[in-house]
């Protein structure tokens, strides 16, 4: 049996209103292109109608999956059950409101060309020339990201500006060896993940993306608070070497 190319794996957690237009966009875009594929939506323990809509589109999205958790585990734990659960050969996630378009794949191609086992997008010109976010965020969230971001480089991961992006695309291999480690299970996953995969020695791509902000946002002032205290629990298993 040929390996699937790609996966594309969608943490959705009450996105009934979101996600039809996403996976329309991602099957219009990859059912064009000359690798195979694989769509896995996986539902947090949503309470409205996210997996039902998914349901009624696997007849008319190609290779389309779901996996529909009846409790709600954290985007962290989501992102790590469809990441290994996938059959690709490149295993790509993505946000549910489609910030970050599956187009942008196409930069990560060359990178993995070149032995990149992990390639990650950013919104943040000095990690890749032509980042840019489409529309702006709140003066808070950038407050509160800068903040956050010289913590992450002092703690976790140094030399990248922008590690919450939700595009980053890892080999089945890297895969495995990353997100079988893994500890956190919310929004602190993105900073946990980078982290280990500097302690595994791999080299992270890095691409520009054109990301455009969604005023309906799942990310609360009380989600950033907790990806800081998820960020001293990652430090505190690096110093315990929990990641061994």
């Amino acid at each position: 049996m040929e390996k699937i190319y790609l996966s594309v794996i969608i943490p959705a957690y009450n996105e009934e209103k979101r996600i039809s237009n996403t996976l329309l966009e991602i099957d219009k875009y990859l059912s064009d292109q000359d690798y195979s594929y694989e769509i896995i939506v996986v539902s947090d323990g949503s309470k409205d109608k996210t997996a039902a809509i998914v349901k009624k589109f696997s007849d008319l999205v190609k290779n389309l999956k779901l996996i529909d958790n009846k409790e709600n585990h954290g985007k962290g734990w989501v992102v790590r059950q469809g990441l290994l659960a996938a059959k690709g050969k490149y295993r790509l996630f993505m946000d549910a409101d489609n910030a970050t378009t599956i187009d942008h794949f196409e930069k990560m191609i060359p990178f993995f060309k070149e032995g990149f086992k992990v390639v990650i997008g950013s919104r943040e010109s000095r990690d890749a020339k032509g980042a840019k976010q489409a529309v702006a965020q709140s003066f808070l969230k950038r407050q509160l990201g800068n903040f956050g971001n010289i913590l992450i480089q002092l703690l976790a991961v140094s030399g990248i500006w922008d590690t919450q992006c939700g595009f980053k695309a890892f080999t089945d291999k890297a895969t495995n060896d990353i997100f079988k480690r893994c500890l956190i299970d919310r929004w602190g996953f993105d900073i946990e993940a980078l982290a280990i995969t500097r302690k595994l020695d791999y080299k992270i791509g890095i691409i520009p993306v054109n990301w455009v902000n969604d005023p309906n946002s799942k990310v609360s002032l009380k989600g950033y608070l907790n990806t800081f205290r998820e960020l001293f629990k990652i430090k505190w298993n690096l110093i315990l070497n929990k990641y061994d």
